[in-house]
């Protein structure tokens, strides 16, 4: 039963980077339903660059949620096509998802699967950073990595709470 619990361990779970030409990057989420109509010609630009897996959804009620969330193995020059798209195509971008809780090859837009204590709030110039086009693809991901730590406590029924979500 030892034995097991050690092969059983999180860094077993972790996947190499694998290039975008042999594991493409899946872009999922919502677009405004504003853009309802043009959504055809969305999912194209989003999958311009090649490489991707589009599955976007329109929004059921208006603006989508302001949240994106960038694989560990996405390539710089991807990440800044979908980042850009996004600012487009959803409410905006206000909050980073937490490397540690998806897949490297994964980005999301829009996207509402996430709970606020595995986000971290960005502004504007922060996303601007991001969208820098001479930045590398490590020096992209460090600078995210860098914008999304979550804060050690969040609120809970009127008090600070420890952050369960937060990774160490």
């Amino acid at each position: 039963m030892l034995t097991f619990l050690f092969i059983v361990s999180p860094a077993w779970a972790a996947d190499d980077c694998v290039p975008v030409d042999k594991k493409p990057v899946k872009v999922e989420g919502w677009i405004s339903k504003k853009f309802k109509k043009e959504r055809k010609q969305i999912f194209k630009e989003f999958g311009a660059l090649g490489n991707t897996k589009v599955r976007l959804k329109v929004f059921p009620m208006g603006d989508t949620a302001k949240v994106v969330a960038i694989g560990r193995c996405v390539p710089a020059y991807l990440a800044r096509h979908i980042l850009k798209l996004a600012l487009d195509y959803t409410a905006g971008v206000e909050s980073l998802v937490n490397q540690a809780f998806i897949s490297g090859h994964w980005t999301g837009i829009g996207t509402t699967m996430f709970d606020e204590p595995s986000q971290q709030k960005v502004d504007e110039a922060q996303v601007k950073a991001l969208l820098n086009p001479d930045l590398s693809t490590e020096e992209f991901h460090a600078l995210y990595q860098k914008f999304s730590v979550q804060d050690e406590t969040v609120p809970f029924v009127g008090l600070d709470r420890p952050n369960a979500k937060q990774v160490q």
